[in-house]
């Protein structure tokens, strides 16, 4: 029987590449995104594998929009294994004391209240489903551990996704629910195209950083979903070689 995975933010990115690669390792998906044209271009890069994928408008941000999206994932295959808490957003860098309530607002309502929206959601139904239990893998960050300068609605955000997970795999305990959190860093995405141009650093300077294949991700993403219910990785960090987050700025 296929593995049932959700996966927000399907359009672009991370989740592109992530529903594809579960898609051609035999899990039926659900993509979810605000944009129907890319989601579709996602299911057709699965090629043959596309047969058991299905696209949903969904914005996170959006609590009916949200309920609409389980309670079909409810009707149409009886239960969900997997959610991958995908879709996020950030705003350009910007002094800390320049920083917009609207800006921050959107950066959390999008990264932080839409997870919290869909884990629930998902929540609900692996508890009541028959048999019980699931597994969330929220998208952290390696901002849940340590900020880029002028990044605080983006590093809040994403520590805060560290507290919801550690949240929900306590809540879910008996529920056989199972939460984790996957950092990532530098993959090579239209998020991550100024890596190679060079980006701030906390001592003032410009640097080049290293990115690393996308791919990765998607690989970790599908070995974590993967797991039997019996084992968790409560936390996994991926990210390029060389990044100056080892280091000190």
């Amino acid at each position: 029987m296929k593995k049932i995975a959700v996966i927000t933010g399907a359009g672009s990115g991370i989740g592109k590449y992530t529903a594809i690669t579960l898609l051609e390792n035999d899990f039926q998906v659900i993509l979810c995104g605000r944009n129907l044209s890319r989601l579709e271009s996602t299911l057709e890069a699965a090629g043959s594998a596309a047969t058991h994928g299905t696209c949903i408008v969904t914005d996170v941000n959006d609590p009916d929009s949200v309920r609409h999206l389980f309670s079909t994932v409810a009707s149409k295959f009886g239960r969900l294994d997997v959610l991958f808490n995908n879709a996020g957003t950030n705003v350009p860098g910007i002094p800390f004391e320049d920083l917009s309530l609207d800006q921050w607002n959107q950066v959390v309502s999008t990264n932080l209240t839409g997870s919290f929206l869909c884990a629930q959601a998902a929540f609900k139904l692996m508890k009541t489903q028959n048999p019980p239990g699931g597994r969330i893998i929220n998208n952290g960050s390696i901002s849940a551990h340590t900020p880029r300068p002028n990044s605080a609605a983006y590093t809040a955000s994403k520590h805060a996704i560290s507290g919801l997970t550690k949240s929900i795999a306590l809540d879910g305990r008996k529920y056989k629910i199972r939460c984790s959190q996957i950092d990532i860093g530098n993959a090579l995405t239209p998020m991550a195209a100024r890596m190679p141009s060079g980006v701030p650093q906390a001592d003032g300077s410009i640097a080049i950083e290293p990115t690393m294949d996308v791919q990765h991700v998607a690989d970790a993403v599908l070995h974590m979903a993967r797991l039997p219910l019996s084992a968790n990785m409560p936390f996994v960090t991926i990210m390029a070689s060389g990044m100056p987050y080892m280091g000190r700025g």
